[in-house]
């Protein structure tokens, strides 16, 4: 006999208001999943979704550095735990790699750098929100986001304050809402004991966009501004730089923070941290590797945040797999082992440029308002009803994200020889939905 049971009485039942909220999937692995359906059926499909980086012939690129390494991990690597925050290697390593050349300058003014190993970029988010916000804070993002900046917020009680990703002022920085920024940092130091804004910059996603050196001096100075001018407040900018990589400038942050500061004149209340992930440099997605790094006058402090993200770590994921934090120790403590993966990168690297220059000189050619799109795995389209949109280009076998605002498309997953067949569907999709 089958029993009806009510799932509205069922939920109430076993979940709590906060997990009844929770509904759908990943809007990302949603529209990845019919890209893979519809290649399955063996329609003539072009993958603009995931968020991976594949070759020109649909197989994803890996770095053979990478892999080779990896294959060649001691059991003890391949097995064991690792310490908590990370092992100590990749502890510095991450730094490294997060800050670039100007650590060691920065580090001789008077800046002390840390870092807590994490599974992936994602993990370095969360352990910013969890530990530097108290519950029921508001953390700043720019209006265009990664999508799932929105549900660590949520996973972490935390409501969500924005400020527009370009200006609409025909003075100033195009890509700097300076006076936005400015009004929403003063609103959250009045409001609450902390601030932190997370930066997807260079290469953001969704949109490519990267910003320039003065770009970024104008948003250091509002951070600046605000530490200054709220004493007892902590401001924490947070740069997500996890498409640094493929940048033409992936260590710009650096260069400006150098040009601004010295230990002297950092005012105490100001963090900058990154967020390393090694998914997209190391082409090592699945195996979630990343840090948080600090930097921050205070050595006892930025070892005191590092104490504070472990034990959060340990009571969120345990601790971050030891595996790919041995592997990149190996790869950038071997002088020839560093140069082959450098030259592996240039490559993947220049993959994608060529993609999007081929991308973006078609687009110009058409009046749709692609959003400035500089580098990285990314470009956007703009748009009130971005799903009527994504729908018709997948009606010409064109798979897409729509997310708030626009959709997104992967350059990193679209071949060099569709990319021309990609943007006729996407103009003719633009007519079609908005005339």
């Amino acid at each position: 006999m089958v029993i009806s049971m009510d799932l509205g009485h069922l939920e109430n039942t076993f979940l709590p208001i906060e997990s009844r909220i929770k509904t759908g999937s990943d809007v990302i692995f949603a529209w990845y999943g019919r890209y893979q359906q519809a290649k399955a059926l063996g329609e003539p499909a072009i993958n603009g979704t995931v968020g991976s980086l594949l070759e020109d012939d649909g197989t994803l690129a890996v770095n053979k550095v990478v892999m080779d390494t990896i294959r060649g991990q001691s059991d003890l690597n391949l097995s064991a735990y690792a310490p908590l925050a990370g092992l100590p290697q990749f502890k510095r390593l991450a730094a490294e790699l997060a800050v670039g050349p100007r650590l060691a300058s920065l580090n001789d003014i008077g800046l002390h750098s840390g870092a807590v190993a994490t599974p992936g970029g994602t993990g370095a988010l969360y352990l910013s929100a969890r530990t530097m916000l108290a519950v029921g804070d508001s953390i700043l993002f720019r209006s265009s986001r990664w999508s799932p900046y929105d549900t660590l917020a949520s996973e972490c009680g935390l409501t969500i304050s924005e400020w527009p990703i370009l200006s609409n002022i025909e003075e100033g920085h195009p890509k700097v809402a300076l006076n936005v920024l400015e009004e929403e940092l003063g609103k959250l130091a009045k409001s609450q004991e902390r601030v932190l804004a997370w930066l997807n910059d260079p290469a953001h996603n969704p949109t490519g966009l990267s910003l320039d050196s003065a770009g970024r001096e104008l948003i250091l100075d509002a951070f600046i501004d605000c530490a200054i001018s709220n004493p007892n407040v902590g401001v924490t900018l947070f740069l997500d730089t996890a498409y640094a990589v493929y940048a033409d400038e992936p260590y710009g942050w650096s260069e400006t923070i150098h040009q601004k500061f010295s230990w002297a004149n950092w005012p105490e209340n100001l963090l900058i941290c990154w967020g390393f992930s090694a998914s997209k440099s190391h082409t090592i997605y699945g195996m979630r590797c990343g840090a948080i790094v600090f930097l921050h006058p205070s050595e006892d402090y930025v070892n005191r945040l590092g104490e504070v993200c472990a034990v959060t770590g340990r009571g969120t994921w345990s601790l971050a797999p030891r595996l790919p934090q041995s592997t990149l120790v190996d790869i950038h403590n071997d002088e020839l082992l560093a140069s082959s993966w450098g030259d592996e990168k240039g490559r993947l690297k220049k993959l994608l440029s060529e993609r999007r220059s081929l991308f973006n000189k078609k687009m110009a050619e058409s009046e749709i308002p692609l959003m400035p799109s500089d580098d990285g795995y990314f470009a956007f389209i703009p748009c009130d009803d971005p799903v009527s949109l994504a729908e018709k280009a997948a009606e010409s076998h064109l798979y897409v994200v729509p997310l708030k605002g626009g959709i997104r498309i992967g350059l990193c997953s679209i071949g060099f020889d569709n990319i021309v067949r990609a943007t006729d569907i996407l103009k003719e999709s633009w007519v079609s939905v908005v005339g």
